[in-house]
């Protein structure tokens, strides 16, 4: 699949590079796009909801009135789930919602979701450049001149790049990661995806 390479203004360069087939142009499989994205959803999880049971309240376990004659239900103790301010029946307790997917379906998953991108039409390719200094102002002239303002945009660099990272961190909508950092939600969640020129031989063993 051959497709033309931008500069940082937006405009085409006249240059062209190949995305590999292999990676952008298979079949995809959507449920193990699913289950990869059900998996990095669940692993954001912080598990740590807790509610205190009957063994964990506070007070006292006198026998609250006598079993027999009162005409109401037997109770024994204040702490039952039954009575106001008494314990939760099961309630929830901290877990760790991981769930373990093997290498080859991840990848599985990755090379689809990119391929569902390539045939919307939704990938540009950005020939590379560097920035000296974070400036949010320069990144967001960046964003207007591809024309994708008000869109979300994951932009894939080759090689982890300090000063486009924080240059990015405080415009809405835009995620700045790395070839070696991308996952199937990255790729699902945004509209339009823009692959640094030098990223492009990576992507092949994505």
């Amino acid at each position: 699949m051959e497709i033309e390479v931008k500069d940082k203004s937006g405009a085409l360069t006249g240059k062209k590079v190949n995305l590999p087939e292999s990676v952008f142009g298979v079949e995809p499989n959507d449920h193990a796009i699913y289950l990869d994205v059900k998996q990095y959803l669940a692993q954001q999880r912080q598990g740590t909801h807790k509610s205190k049971e009957r063994a964990e309240i506070a007070g006292s376990t006198k026998k609250i009135k006598k079993q027999k004659g009162t005409g109401t239900a037997r109770a024994g103790s204040i702490k039952s789930p039954v009575f106001r301010g008494g314990g939760r029946v099961f309630g929830p307790r901290p877990r760790n919602y991981d769930f373990k997917l093997n290498k080859k379906l991840k990848k599985v998953a990755r090379r689809s979701a990119l391929s569902y991108k390539a045939s919307d039409s939704s990938i540009s390719v950005l020939e590379n450049f560097s920035m000296d200094n974070p400036k949010t102002k320069d990144f967001a002239s960046l964003i207007k001149g591809l024309e994708l303002e008000g869109k979300k945009t994951l932009f894939v660099l080759g090689e982890n790049n300090k000063n486009v990272f924080l240059s990015s961190r405080n415009i809405q909508k835009a995620n700045v990661t790395t070839v070696d950092s991308l996952n199937t939600y990255d790729i699902v969640n945004a509209d339009n995806l823009i692959v640094f020129e030098d990223s492009i031989e990576k992507l092949s063993n994505i």
